[in-house]
């Protein structure tokens, strides 16, 4: 199969690199510097050091000739590149199935990616996520990873997994594409939490009640949007959110814990020179909570902290401070 990926950062690189073995792959980068440098050492210096892109994958900055022969899209952009990506395939005009990577609601109006792709595509458009709990550096570096494929369309998820599946990737089909959304957006911002606990040395018993009762929280806002609750027990759930809460390579638990230790919200984006979705999930998520009556108290805590509402530590008074209640509600 001919795989187009439309961003050339760690995900981009990546994921070309796991598909490189088994398809004919075009990377597109709109950095010019770094498609020179792909093409001249084939390895992305600056968003994914240290992994080799295979001779085969085609490098390109003009975008009508990646997407020309493509019989599979993957945009790997941040969620403020969707948009843009998708306006892009809508005026040359492409119908390309298409699956995305990045994970949150876009800031402002607070969508999930897939009705960004319908705002701009229409409805009736192929398309899906791939999610879950998964590293980019360990995907280049072939580590066995497991991820599920999402599509409304049963039958585009089963057959699109199908033929990415192998190697040391395992793709699973699903067709709940909220649920699979929702759980990669809100796990970015539990993460942030954790990292704040572990910044503090709260200790590993805080850390599982904080990972168990934000998974609840996913659920409570997936089940409201629409999504099936046993999704969240997933990979794109559970799976992802133990990896992203836990791991040393998680952008988001770096965040929570340069807060803990009592840096600026500007100081840890700037020292970590990467996209945290979480940062800006977290606004959306607390809004979300608040239009849709869904109890969401670690979600809101986070977003506080981050807008300079609350410190850390006041964040973690706040909640130890609120009242008990059944744990299944």
């Amino acid at each position: 199969m001919r795989v187009s990926l439309l961003g050339g950062g760690a995900w981009g690189t990546a994921l070309a690199i796991a598909f490189a073995e088994a398809h004919a792959v075009t990377l597109w980068t709109r950095e010019s510097d770094v498609a020179a440098e792909l093409l001249s050492c084939r390895e992305n210096r600056r968003f994914l050091p240290g992994y080799r892109l295979p001779a085969s994958v085609a490098v390109a900055t003009d975008f009508a000739a990646a997407v020309g022969d493509a019989e599979l899209l993957v945009v790997a952009t941040p969620i403020a590149g969707l948009r843009p990506t998708a306006e892009k395939l809508r005026e040359l005009p492409c119908t390309v199935p298409l699956l995305w990577v990045c994970k949150g609601f876009e800031a402002g109006s607070g969508k999930l990616p897939h009705q960004v792709v319908a705002d701009v595509l229409g409805p009736a458009a192929l398309c899906g996520a791939l999610s879950g709990p998964s590293f980019a550096e360990e995907v280049a570096a072939g580590q066995p990873t497991a991820i599920t494929l999402a599509s409304r369309d049963a039958a585009f998820a089963r057959e699109t997994a199908r033929q990415l599946h192998g190697g040391s990737l395992r793709i699973y089909a699903n067709d709940d594409l909220v649920g699979v959304e929702v759980g990669g957006a809100v796990k970015n911002v539990l993460a942030i939490a954790t990292g704040v606990c572990d910044g503090l040395g709260l200790g590993l018993n805080s850390r599982a009640a904080l990972m168990t009762r934000g998974l609840a929280e996913i659920a409570r806002l997936g089940v409201a949007r629409g999504a099936q609750r046993e999704t969240f027990m997933g990979l794109a759930g559970m799976g992802d959110l133990i990896l992203t809460c836990t791991g040393d390579l998680s952008r988001n638990r770096r965040v929570g814990l340069g807060l803990a230790q009592g840096k600026s919200l500007a100081e840890v984006l700037d020292e970590l020179g990467h996209v945290a979705e979480g940062v800006y999930t977290a606004r959306e998520t607390a809004r979300l909570a608040a239009e849709l009556g869904v109890e969401m108290p670690i979600s809101t805590a986070v977003a506080a902290v981050l807008d300079g509402r609350l410190t850390a530590p006041a964040a973690v008074e706040q909640l130890m401070a609120r009242d008990p209640k059944e744990e299944i509600a």
